[in-house]
């Protein structure tokens, strides 16, 4: 399947250079441009749009606002919103609107195409500088992602609490459920309680919120290779 790809950017260069990119790679296809977040959503209907590569700040409506009017539409397309600066302070808020992923430009081709493979997989992207802002405004305390942490060792299961930590590494549903012995649909459950119980918004802010609490090593460090005649162990309910 031909995955329908828009690109939005004010900057016609910044543009022309994604849409090359982005049709050099197979099973993607730019099927609509727009320099601006109104026009960008009335185009993402009309095309059928199934992914959005979107610059954070434009004219008239930024990508923030566009994230979270292309969320209301009835077959949202995964959105990826892509910034000049590592250090933006609307970081946090294109993923509490929605977004799948947040990339700077200065990324490299493959890894552009990597972080397009896991959001269509179910996962999300955050790039590493992006990644170490969110973390430092969390510590700080000035997110409201950091808020969230208190009461989290109780809040959670334990079958809850690897969930997130997987989450946190990226993995989409399927993988998480090859690691952990479970159903895609028994991990689409999980994530769904998980983002209830956190009061999260998406599958992007979960990952945010694993690395900030150090979810995703306190996983590593406890998981052991499990022989492969003895049966996994049940997960709770």
């Amino acid at each position: 399947m031909t995955v329908r790809v828009m690109i939005v950017d004010d900057q016609p260069i910044a543009r022309s250079g994604l849409c090359f990119l982005v049709n050099s790679m197979p099973e993607y296809e730019v099927v609509a441009e727009a320099e601006d977040g109104v026009d960008a959503v009335a185009m993402a209907r009309e095309h059928e749009v199934m992914m959005v590569l979107l610059d954070l700040r434009m004219p008239r409506i930024d990508g923030v606002e566009t994230t979270r009017q292309l969320m209301r539409m009835a077959e949202p397309p995964k959105v990826i919103v892509m910034t000049t600066f590592a250090v933006d302070e609307r970081a946090v808020d294109a993923l509490e609107a929605g977004a799948h992923g947040f990339l700077t430009k200065y990324l490299r081709p493959e890894e552009l195409r990597a972080g397009m493979d896991a959001v269509m997989n179910g996962g999300q992207v955050v790039s590493g500088e992006v990644l170490d802002f969110l973390m430092h405004k969390a510590s700080s305390g000035t997110t409201s992602l950091h808020a969230r942490r208190d009461g989290l060792p109780v809040l959670l299961t334990e079958s809850e609490r690897r969930v997130l930590s997987l989450l946190g590494a990226g993995l989409s549903n399927s993988q998480i459920a090859d690691a952990l012995y479970l159903s895609v649909s028994s991990v689409k459950t999980y994530v769904s309680r998980l983002l209830k119980k956190l009061n999260l918004d998406n599958r992007t802010q979960a990952a945010v919120l694993a690395n900030e609490l150090d979810f995703t090593d306190e996983w590593q460090q406890r998981s052991e290779p499990r022989d492969p005649f003895q049966a996994p162990p049940a997960p709770e309910p």
